[in-house]
């Protein structure tokens, strides 16, 4: 139900990814509708359809969509935490994700969740880019946190088995930033990783670490800027007619939210992944192979408890 376009673009992305990729998905949302749309794809009786009353508004805060016990993301949330579901996937509020996500799958020990994009490089890799939206105002120690939270994404999804690790700031001199950065950068330095010190914007792209940590109202700032450069970048090249149209769309792939799906929220006892509001069926597809990649993987417990252990 939730997203710009819910159900028809989820339940269309739900059952694409059924057919071709083989994930097993349960529909959370208002049962006719959701049947109605099944219907249209002529999936009725290949997915499972779990019954939830009310849908939170996109423009919901996260502590008012908690109180909407049977909503979807409430019920989907449930399914998730009492383990009938392996993972939620959800174009919903990012608010309303994070608050219902905590209260319905819980968190593993950490001060609050944070949400990790992987960002492809000028290298050829990706650079993970945490926090992207969960916690918009975090302490110095849930920065810390955060760090952790993003090196271990980056070892179990992308494969660095040593991540190196930069914080976001305006100057990449030790001391540089305001005082949440530089408290932050106090505790990163104190950490078991390998701390590169501070990164700024150009870097983000670069792929001069492999995990850059920041706030959650500056990562998702971050996130959208990107997204939207790149748009205009394309936009410009494509004008002055210096490159081919393949040329363009393969560049295109490599940022467009279809392609990645969504970022994860890491620091619960369960696998999220949170989808773009606007997501057509092909970001809904991909956000549900990934979400079944990483709940097969069961990362999240694990760098969660890791950093639990290591921040206080």
């Amino acid at each position: 139900m939730g997203g710009d376009h819910g159900p028809a673009e989820t339940v269309a992305g739900a059952v694409a990814a059924w057919r071709a990729h083989g994930v097993p998905v349960i529909l959370v949302g208002d049962e006719p509708r959701v049947t109605g749309e099944l219907r249209r794809h002529g999936a009725t009786g290949e997915i499972a359809v779990a019954h939830a009353d009310d849908a939170v508004p996109m423009g919901e805060r996260g502590a008012a969509a908690t109180a909407l016990a049977t909503s979807s993301l409430a019920v989907g949330c449930e399914l998730v935490g009492r383990g009938r579901g392996g993972a939620l996937v959800s174009a919903g509020s990012t608010g309303a994700v994070v608050s219902c996500a905590v209260r319905g799958i819980g968190r593993s020990g950490v001060l609050r969740p944070a949400l990790a994009v992987a960002l492809p490089s000028l290298r050829g890799g990706a650079t993970v880019l945490v926090d992207a939206g969960a916690t918009a105002d975090p302490s110095p120690a849930m920065m810390a946190q955060f760090a952790l939270l993003g090196a271990g994404y980056a070892r179990a999804v992308l494969g660095r088995p040593d991540p190196v690790v930069g914080l976001l700031s305006i100057g990449s001199e030790p001391g540089k930033g305001n005082r949440l950065t530089r408290q932050a950068g106090e505790l990163l330095a104190a950490l078991p990783l390998r701390f590169h010190g501070n990164v700024e914007g150009h870097d983000v792209l670069a792929g001069t670490v492999d995990v850059i940590v920041t706030d959650g109202f500056t990562g998702n700032v971050v996130l959208k800027n990107v997204e939207g450069c790149v748009r205009a970048a394309l936009a410009m090249v494509a004008h002055a007619g210096i490159a081919s149209s393949q040329q363009l769309a393969g560049v295109a792939r490599r940022y467009d939210p279809e392609t990645h799906g969504g970022a994860a929220l890491l620091g619960l006892r369960g696998t999220v992944v949170v989808a773009h509001g606007s997501s057509p069926a092909a970001t809904i597809t991909r956000a549900c192979v990934v979400a079944y990649a990483l709940a097969g993987r069961e990362p999240a417990t694990g760098i969660a408890a890791t950093a639990a252990e290591r921040v206080t």
